[in-house]
């Protein structure tokens, strides 16, 4: 039996066969986290991940379905952590996976510097605005807006986390891929996927996948596109795979 607090909900991760504790006035997972762990590298048998900004801890959850390697989920707000680690406990898989509440930007002396096979992360998408234009729910806040921390502050710490040759894997907003890639440069992670998801065929691309590797050469490569939904507004049948493992 999972204790769940105030408005949270146990949720089904339909693919993976997994649940997951939701709370629509605290945080619930988007489309792009189900992306983001579909679009990255993981080892196979042995090996170890981290995420950062990691929610409920969606993104691991989704990591243990298709991965035996240790994930390590990294999250700053005390609420979001306690939901992140009863689904892990609900889910028996703390053996695989370990939930850190702590800033990103101090991590120095919890983790193990150069040490990751693969870096996931689901940052926040929004400069922070001023006045009224930041969400008046902290949670919802610190989720969307870089309060805590900024696009740079989370390519920097992937690349001081990440081992030589390794793998960091983001997903984000088109309208910023230059200061993404600008970033990973500065930081010796050499972009070598690249993946643009759009809602439907005769829209603009709303969501971007990006993979770098540390110390790699040059070579990106420009996947074909995700397509969300189809002319009827129906999921489509890549979607429909990814969502529900049809």
């Amino acid at each position: 039996m999972v204790k769940l607090i105030d408005d949270e909900r146990l949720d089904y991760l339909l693919a993976e066969d997994l649940r997951i504790i939701q709370s629509p006035s605290v945080f619930s997972f988007s489309l792009d986290a189900v992306l983001l762990s579909k679009f990255s590298y993981v080892p196979i048998r042995s090996g170890n991940i981290l995420d950062l900004c990691s929610g409920n801890g969606v993104v691991p959850l989704l990591l243990s379905s298709r991965s035996e390697a240790k994930i390590t989920g990294i999250e700053i707000q005390e609420r979001l952590f306690s939901m992140a680690c009863r689904s892990v406990e609900y889910n028996d898989l703390s053996e695989q996976i370990q939930m850190i509440c702590h800033d990103i930007n101090d991590l120095s002396d919890s983790l193990p510097q150069s040490h990751f096979d693969v870096v996931t992360c689901n940052p926040p998408y929004f400069k922070t605005p001023g006045g009224d234009e930041i969400n008046k729910n902290k949670h919802l806040a610190i989720a969307r807006h870089e309060i805590f921390c900024t696009l740079e502050d989370v390519i920097r710490v992937s690349a001081r986390f990440v081992r030589p040759g390794g793998k960091v894997a983001l997903v984000h907003r088109p309208g910023r891929l230059l200061e993404i890639v600008d970033l990973m440069k500065k930081y010796k992670l050499e972009p070598k996927r690249l993946q643009f998801v759009y809602p439907k065929k005769d829209r603009e691309a709303n969501t971007l996948l990006i993979e770098g590797i540390r110390d790699g050469k040059p070579d990106l490569k420009i996947l074909p596109p995700t397509y969300v939904y189809n002319s009827k507004n129906e999921y489509t049948e890549e979607m429909k795979r990814i969502l529900y493992g049809e």
